[in-house]
């Protein structure tokens, strides 16, 4: 296996497809990184813009491109040296519309259906059918209003289809309904499809030989053609009659909001399009992966990421196989989100997570813990909210329970009910004492998931993580029976062969592995898109895999995790944005500022308010949008505010910010759910929210006032962001770049991080700045120069493309070189931190400065490095380092040195 020394994420879609990937393999690899790492290539739904609702597994995505436009970047990409990690989705595939080949035949045929059995589909649920939640309003008003028509389609089939999108096939065994007494032809042909039942096995084998027939009865035969014709216009025309043939189908097609409390089928999330796949099942493993396997085996790939590796039923298992599958090694990387005293699964054959407990730590780092009380008492008083966090994530999990995955919690309570009947012992306990029981346990989990497998050994960490939630759980609702508690937690531990249990093992450990799979979920949901966009003391924390309650990370604790992290996990990705992070890498270096400052920041806040109240005569703050979403709106401007509007921003360049401040607003209020949301919107509330962001972007004294601190932040901010980056660079794993982030990377909420890059601006600046950087006597007047014109970015180019060029020259150092903290001695000591890797007799030693606002109010900071004793080449600044000397001297104009033993 050939780790990677640094990935580029690339975002394909429709506007930037194989083409476009294969014209830029030139500029990525002058920029330095080893591999290109892409998201999803495989057929997908119709206008993806992620490619993670695949449809097809052994179709690459036609808008991307052709095979041969797949060959050629490919090609490319092998031409410059660059290798391919690709991003697999063995969790959940897209439905409904009328592009999955395998889910319209389990529409069609129901649990007679060969594929019925590769998804997540409990039928007694829905006494044999499946639901299809994809109505814009109730159903009967959908069928009145004709928006579900019937349809002869091309292959001889029959298919309802709600509002011209979504395809919902017709049952042969009931195309007698259409068929009959029309025609006599058309009479014994529904008399034929009547007598499907006796051809299984192989009746949809014969149901096809008989739509063929049908289709070549209505070419030559005008009368059936028109018969057929006419007999669908009456279905269309009479809806009462399209009612009895829908309800003969194996579907039953509903309001979108009916899933909440009724969907049978595992799904991603609450995402209804996007189905659970069984992968734990052979024949559904070999089937998503045999394009993948082809892929590794040619050598068009060498890496995966795995999508959401805790939705599956058991990832170890899975993970096992995908290794057994392949036929040479390769680069194997999941995305994990772990909590704070989570490890990764040392038995996992993996080289890592994809790298968003490094975003956390890159960023804990930054922050100011002194400033966390103000910061607190600041939002308190400027948004009233006293709750803290923890209460905050477990409320939101409760209401993402009894909401949108409502029926994911009934169906646990179900199987749970059925369990417990099993035994004498257990067989009291009610559904709905169990389902109260699984609503607070679950409530109350600290991880993702536990990883509880047929083995039925626990692991120690989950046996801790369970009785933590169990403790907890047991609290918080007194009214559940004890004894509730205990079926779940001796479930969920695997104690259930206990002689006064009688449970059956393999059913209670399947119970506990479904649980598993609906914490991961709930979390997600509950918290990262419920609770972040709550809880807004400080939003630079609320990042997927952040804890916002621990307001800034001391260096021995970041250097604790490097450290394990080159002990166990050499080859992990590190990344500081992705295509899922809240807010872009800049963005939260940039916020990280105001933890240096909480009661500058409270007194412009309150000055802010002040003057967009006043101009509506609101001063006493009880129109929309809420303290807490104004509070929202005043970081989110500070984060993502433009540097080329920081002096006498343009008409239109307030315009085209403000329609991303209109997207990133709405979805934060729709996610928050506490004043509108997605199912249910508010659009008063949400008007008045917007038009209260566009008066502070229109108003000249807001930005008269607001202007002048903006650009001391976005001067300071860009030393974090150049400490970020430097720590990425060198820091034991594999850097992982995010399109576009080598320059400044200020972005919003998706689909803000997702906008169109553009690649010949920095391809064009690259081009001078690689050639200049490699002559040490040139850096010191190039970065001095770099760092004037800050406002470009290149000065952050210029730094990723000169360490991915020592990354280049001495991988070992990098890929296996010790990692041991720096002491740092003196007053303000904490105000800096760094680290020596070594490797054989090659030493690195990289030292930063942090808190830029406190170094900026006292510049001759006295801290002094104690560098192991060496000659030690200032790379960056292309001279010896006076390392005796204290930092502030040396880690001026730049925050950070990266240091060479000579």
């Amino acid at each position: 296996m050939n780790a990677p020394r640094a990935t580029y994420r690339l975002q394909l879609h429709a506007g930037f497809g194989f083409n476009d990937a294969a014209k830029i393999a030139p500029y990525l690899a002058e920029l330095g990184v080893s591999h290109v790492y892409l998201s999803p290539i495989l057929k997908a739904r119709p206008g993806s813009v992620h490619g993670y609702d695949v449809t097809d597994h052994n179709q690459l995505n036609p808008e991307l491109g052709t095979e041969n436009d797949f060959s050629s970047m490919i090609a490319a990409f092998r031409n410059h040296g660059l290798g391919r990690i690709l991003d697999i989705v063995p969790n959940h595939v897209g439905v409904w519309g009328a592009d999955n080949p395998l889910w319209l035949d389990v529409l069609e045929w129901g649990p007679y259906s060969q594929y019925a059995g590769w998804f997540d589909i409990d039928w007694s649920a829905q006494d044999g059918k499946i639901l299809a939640p994809v109505l814009g309003a109730q159903y009967g008003e959908a069928l009145r209003w004709g928006k579900l028509k019937l349809r002869f389609e091309e292959d001889g089939s029959f298919a309802v289809w709600a509002y011209d999108a979504h395809k919902l096939p017709i049952d042969p065994l009931t195309f007698s309904q259409i068929l009959g007494h029309q025609h006599p032809a058309l009479d014994r042909m529904g008399d034929l499809f009547l007598d499907l039942p006796q051809w299984r096995p192989q009746v949809a084998e014969r149901a096809r030989a008989l739509k063929s027939e049908l289709v070549a009865l209505t070419l030559k035969d005008e009368g059936a053609h028109a018969a057929i014709d006419a007999r669908v216009q009456e279905f269309n025309s009479d809806w009462r009659e399209l009612d009895r043939l829908i309800r003969d189908q194996f579907w039953r097609v509903a309001f979108f909001r009916v899933a909440e409390d009724e969907i049978n089928y595992r799904r991603f999330f609450n995402i209804n399009d996007l189905a659970g796949l069984r992968i734990e099942a052979g024949p559904v493993f070999d089937h998503v992966h045999a394009r993948i396997f082809r892929m590794l085996e040619s050598g068009e790939i060498d890496g995966l990421r795995i999508d959401h590796i805790d939705g599956l039923f058991d990832p170890k298992a899975y993970l096992e196989a995908l290794r057994a599958g392949a036929k040479r090694p390769f680069y194997l990387v999941v995305e994990k989100i772990l909590a704070p005293h989570e490890a990764l699964r040392a038995d996992w054959p993996v080289e890592g997570t994809t790298g968003y407990d490094y975003t956390n730590l890159a960023l804990g780092v930054l922050v100011d813990p002194a400033g966390e009380q103000a910061f607190t008492q600041t939002y308190r008083g400027f948004a009233g909210e006293d709750q803290d966090f923890a209460t905050i994530a477990r409320d939101g999990k409760l209401r993402i329970m009894e909401n949108e995955m409502a029926s994911e919690l009934n169906a646990l309570g179900r199987r749970a009910a059925q369990l417990a009947d099993q035994s004498p012992m257990t067989a009291d306990l009610t559904r709905a004492l169990l389902q109260r029981a699984i609503r607070q346990v679950v409530a109350h989990f600290p991880v993702y998931r536990t990883y509880l497998d047929f083995t039925g050994m626990p692991a120690d960490a989950d046996r801790r993580d369970v009785a933590w939630a169990m403790t907890r759980a047991r609290r918080s609702d007194p009214d559940v029976h004890a004894s509730a508690f205990d079926f779940l937690q001796n479930t969920l531990m695997a104690e259930t062969e206990q002689p006064t249990q009688e449970l059956s093992h393999t059913a209670a450990l399947r119970f506990a592995m479904k649980v598993q799979q609906f914490s991961g979920p709930v979390m997600a949901k509950g918290v990262e898109d419920t609770a972040f966009y709550r809880y807004n003391r400080f939003i630079a924390l609320n990042e997927v895999g952040g804890a916002p309650e621990r307001f800034g990370l001391a260096p021995a604790l970041f250097h604790k995790a490097n450290a394990a992290r080159a002990q166990n996990w050499p080859h992990a990705m590190l990344a500081t944005a992705t295509h899922d992070t809240k807010r872009g890498e800049d963005n939260r270096a940039r916020l990280a500022v105001l933890s240096e400052m909480p009661e500058e920041w409270r007194r412009q806040v309150e000055t802010w308010t002040r003057i967009l109240r006043a101009r509506r005569g609101d001063v006493e703050r009880v129109a929309a949008p809420d303290p807490d979403d104004e509070y929202l709106l005043y970081q989110m401007l500070v984060g993502s505010w433009p540097l080329d509007m920081l002096d006498s921003p343009s008409a239109q360049q307030l315009e085209a910010y403000g329609a991303r401040i209109h997207a990133a607003l709405e979805k934060s209020l729709r996610e928050a759910k506490r004043r509108s949301s997605w199912a249910a919107p508010d659009a008063d509330y949400e008007q008045a929210t917007q038009a209260f962001a566009k008066e502070a972007l229109r108003s000249d004294t807001f930005r008269s006032n607001f202007l002048p601190f903006m650009r001391r932040v976005a001067r300071l901010g860009i030393e974090n962001s150049l400490i970020q980056t430097v720590g990425k660079l060198t820091a034991p794993g594999v850097p992982d770049i995010y399109q576009g982030g080598e320059l400044w990377d200020l972005n919003l909420v998706d689909p803000d991080n997702r906008r169109p890059v553009d690649f010949e601006a920095r391809e064009a600046a690259a081009a001078d700045l690689v050639a200049r950087l490699k002559a040490p006597d040139q850096r010191p007047a190039l970065f001095k120069t770099l760092m004037d014109e800050w406002r470009d970015g290149r000065v952050k180019q210029a730094t990723i493309a000169l360490l991915l060029a020592l990354r280049r020259d001495d991988p070992e150092l990098f890929a296996s070189g010790d990692y041991q903290p720096l002491v740092i001695d003196g007053d303000h000591s904490d105000w800096a931190f760094g680290y020596v890797r070594t490797s054989g007799d090659r030493k690195l030693a990289v030292v930063m400065a942090r808190y830029p606002a406190h170094r900026e109010a006292e510049p001759e900071w006295s801290a002094i490095a104690r560098l192991p004793k060496a000659r030690w080449f200032d790379l960056v600044r292309g001279w010896e380092a006076d390392v005796g000397a204290p930092l502030h001297a040396w880690l001026h104009p730049l925050p950070f040195a990266v240091l060479l033993a000579r």
